[in-house]
């Protein structure tokens, strides 16, 4: 049966790595003098009690994590980290309402970035910070982050990396995860402060460009300004954004073996990085085009806005640099497709992801050649390598299962008085965890605050099963995962 003990020895040790956070933003409210300094304050000993509570309940465990735990663990992390995050937001005030403060901290920490708070921009110093980091935290995973700094902590590691991890191949770098979970991390940093770095050259202030690096790399999208980027209303901020958002939209490893091992070539020749590629300027010149030809905008603007909002779509970062909700609604069509493909496998963006659809593509070419020839053997390869049967199952039971939940979601919304557009736009984007929705009730420079009560706390599941690739949450739910043997 499930070890409860270790469970709750990591969780608690969990709540001391978010204390430690906290107190991050706690020193951001001191520097500032702004009144969110009690808020900060009364978080951190709140979550550091309960975790002293987690590790007292915990204590003489073993190290050791069966598969069945590492699924409990994972999803439980998210879910405590989440409740536990939402304390600065009402301690504050900054959000007065429960389902709210749960809303915005699920969607921080799973980087999707959908807000329901109207206007940030009256939100002190540490509560933006915080915003900011939670997606940060959120962006290559909670406990993968553990795995990385405490390695002692989590004596399954396997075992948690394979229910964390997205993508149907979980690739790693070196023999000892540990080892693989620092490199990874540290180019995650490495990302972050390139970017915090660019932007402030580029005329942000430091805190500016810490909010929006954090965000960037975290393909997360919380802004600090109403208006996005769009705010400084420049073109080169904008470039640096599609840069580093598209970056966090690689495959970690192969940004690994190009950046350390210095193998540009092993990008260049990835099947995943290429249909990524191929998508993002596909896309871009279509909807450059009908930007060109139907709203009068002129070449460089037509351009730079269509390659940021389809990278920003893809990445399921949801920044916006121009409001997509005013274009021609063909280009809905084109965005609401890159939001659920996704970008790579092992990055930090949600969505389907490339290599799901580069193995559906070779499925669907296999098909034909079979009608062709019915006795060949038709082998799925993607760079060399062969994908057994078991994961094209996974990969098709993953699509109707996404179908299915978008279709549920969506309906139920029709039903609450949403329009079609919106509620079939909000559940692709909460289960590919992007952020914005198109459509002319909530826009896509928007918050949600509109929605009813019971549609939050509806798309909150859904926007944690779209950050765990669905299958660790769902699996919960069988009656056989709790089964004796």
């Amino acid at each position: 049966m499930v070890n409860f003990r270790i469970i709750s020895r990591i969780l608690g040790s969990l709540l001391f790595v978010e204390s430690f956070f906290m107190s991050w933003c706690l020193a951001i409210a001191i520097s500032h003098h702004e009144d969110d300094v009690p808020a900060f304050l009364l978080s951190m000993l709140l979550t550091f009690g309960f975790g002293f509570l987690f590790l007292f309940l915990g204590r003489h465990s073993e190290n050791t994590l069966s598969r069945r735990d590492a699924y409990v663990v994972v999803t439980a992390a998210w879910v405590v980290f989440s409740l536990f995050g939402m304390f600065p937001f009402l301690i504050h005030g900054s959000i007065t309402n429960l389902t709210d403060a749960f809303f915005e901290t699920m969607s921080g920490f799973t980087t999707t970035g959908a807000t329901i708070i109207d206007d940030v921009e009256v939100l002190p110093h540490g509560i933006l910070f915080w915003r900011s980091l939670t997606q940060w935290i959120g962006g290559l995973g909670i406990v993968f982050f553990t795995i990385a700094i405490l390695p002692s902590l989590v004596g399954g590691s396997v075992k948690v990396f394979a229910a964390e991890a997205t993508g149907p191949i979980k690739a790693k770098m070196h023999p000892r995860l540990t080892t693989t979970a620092k490199w990874i991390w540290s180019i995650y940093l490495l990302l972050t402060l390139g970017c915090g770095v660019a932007f402030w050259l580029a005329g942000m202030n430091w805190f500016e460009a810490m909010n929006y690096s954090m965000t960037t790399t975290a393909t997360g999208g919380f802004a600090i300004h109403n208006e996005s980027t769009e705010f400084f209303h420049s073109p080169t901020i904008d470039y640096i954004s599609i840069a580093f958002q598209f970056m966090s939209g690689i495959n970690f490893t192969l940004l690994y073996v190009c950046i350390i091992k210095m193998r540009l070539k092993a990008l260049l020749t990835n099947s995943e990085f290429k249909l990524y590629i191929s998508v993002v300027v596909g896309a871009t010149l279509w909807i450059t085009y009908l930007l060109l030809s139907r709203m009068d905008y002129d070449l460089e603007r037509a351009f730079r806005c269509a390659l940021f909002q389809v990278v920003s779509f893809i990445t399921t970062t949801g920044m916006f640099n121009d409001d997509a909700g005013t274009w021609p609604h063909i280009t809905w069509v084109i965005l609401g497709v890159v939001m659920y493909l996704g970008a790579c496998a092992g990055s930090t963006s949600g969505g389907f992801k490339c290599i799901r659809g580069v193995m559906l593509l070779k499925v669907i070419r296999n098909n034909f050649r079979q009608i062709l020839h019915p006795n060949a053997v038709l082998p799925v390869k993607i760079n060399g390598i062969n994908i057994p049967q078991s994961k094209l199952v996974a990969l098709f039971a993953f699509f109707t299962l996404t179908m299915l939940m978008v279709l549920f979601t969506a309906t139920i919304m029709i039903v609450s008085g949403i329009d079609n557009t919106n509620a079939i736009t909000i559940a692709l984007s909460c289960v590919s965890n992007v952020g914005p929705t198109l459509g002319t009730q909530i826009g896509p420079v928007m918050s949600w605050s509109e929605l009813p009560e019971f549609i939050k706390w509806i798309l909150c599941p859904l926007m944690l099963m779209g950050r765990l690739e669905i299958m660790t949450v769902l699996v919960l739910f069988t009656r056989a995962f709790w089964k004796e043997n």
